[in-house]
């Protein structure tokens, strides 16, 4: 993920097989953000209460749902021991 400030130049090239981009745009949050693994919280309350649910590993009944068929690998929050 990058973060462009308006007006800054950008390019992109993609290698023979081609690429996939993905580009999101809006208006600058308002306030600030904190960051941790693959979570981003307006609050580090929201953020604890992310990694605890990822921690958790209800996937069935919990705050995160798995896609249909993606249970084959679960990747643990760094540090934490593999349920």
């Amino acid at each position: 993920m990058m973060v462009f400030r308006p007006g800054d130049p950008i390019t992109v090239v993609a290698g023979e097989s081609g690429t996939r981009l993905m580009l999101l745009g809006g208006e600058t949050l308002n306030g600030p953000r904190y960051i941790s693994w693959n979570f981003v919280a307006s609050s580090r309350e929201k953020l604890e209460a992310a990694k605890q649910a990822w921690v958790e590993a209800d996937f069935e009944n919990g705050r995160f749902r798995l896609p249909p068929g993606d249970d084959a690998e679960f990747i643990p929050f760094p540090g934490e021991p593999a349920k």
